[in-house]
């Protein structure tokens, strides 16, 4: 196929555009989609410190990099990374390198921080002492590191690397959880509520799919960790991303479908149900914010101490 703008080969083929692109083109618009996100809904702002989530994968590699080609030259922008190493033998450790490389390649600062040296135990133990499904642990503990330590840090923004998939993902997640509180809460920059123990959270990659992230990266030389966690199939989330997949394959565009859809119908959720989450306040034990009264962490963190093993 021939790009449909220059006529050189084409990298990709978008099946509900019905256009094929070349590689110049395609980083084109992928960049200048990634730049209309950050501008029309305020991403990245005069004077902010932006730490990046960087696991050292493809979707938070392209973010760090193109938040430093936009911004790294901006004397008024700081720009940093923060790898959370949750202890997945034969699985993080690779990244983490990957992460080292990338930043010392862009000439970004990079912090780590470990499960076991936060909570005393790695992922691997407290999976193997639970008997646990990891992700359930996962998933509270690194977004508690992630806020906290980027919070340390200084920074005003942590920029995470939700792709269009990823997003589309959480929606059905918490339609069938029956979630609306978290369902609100979704969006390139979601916060609904502003606390100094919150940094907010944005994602500049929110309206790009998954396969145009993969195909970013490996076109324009950024080294990603290929590999999947191996604790990734124990999760609803990707019967959902398999179900997705499939609906795309044989209705393409039904992602964008869905993705305009939930945007259409935020303001009037957020009308209605921002505040029935119950008053955010501050964790009793650790001063992290929560909206319960002892927050999800410190409750998770009781079953491990509490562990034998």
């Amino acid at each position: 196929m021939k790009c449909y703008k220059c006529g050189n080969k084409a990298v990709i083929y978008r099946k509900h555009e019905g256009r094929a692109w070349c590689k110049k083109h395609f980083s084109q618009q992928l960049e200048a989609k990634v730049k209309k996100t950050i501008r029309d809904e305020k991403l990245i702002e005069k004077n902010d410190k932006v730490c990046v989530a960087l696991s050292g994968g493809k979707d938070s590699s392209l973010t760090l990099y193109l938040l430093h080609k936009f911004f790294g030259e901006r004397p008024d922008i700081e720009i940093s990374a923060l790898t959370v190493d949750e202890g997945i033998s034969g699985y993080r450790q690779e990244s983490i390198e990957i992460a080292k490389s990338l930043c010392k390649k862009l000439g970004v600062e990079l912090h780590i921080v470990s499960f076991k040296g936060e909570f005393g135990k790695s992922l691997d133990e407290i999976v193997r002492n639970k008997k646990a499904r990891a992700c359930t642990y996962c998933g509270v503990l690194r977004r508690y590191l992630l806020n906290k330590k980027s919070r340390e840090l200084g920074a005003t923004k942590l920029a995470v690397g939700h792709n269009l998939d990823d997003e589309i993902q959480s929606i059905f997640l918490n339609y069938l959880k029956g979630d609306v509180n978290r369902l609100v809460r979704l969006g390139a920059k979601p916060a609904v509520v502003s606390r100094k123990e919150f940094v907010t959270r944005v994602k500049p990659l929110r309206n790009i799919p998954e396969k145009e992230t993969t195909l970013y990266c490996l076109l324009n030389g950024i080294e990603v960790h290929r590999s999947v966690c191996p604790n990734s199939k124990d999760s609803i989330r990707f019967d959902i991303k398999d179900f997705l997949n499939n609906m795309e394959e044989k209705y393409s565009g039904t992602k964008y479908n869905i993705i305009q859809f939930y945007d259409t119908l935020k303001p009037a959720l957020l009308k209605t149900f921002k505040d029935k989450g119950g008053k955010v306040k501050v964790c009793p034990r650790c001063g992290e914010p929560t909206s319960r009264n002892v927050c999800k962490t410190c409750e998770l963190l009781d079953t491990i101490t509490s562990s034998k093993a």
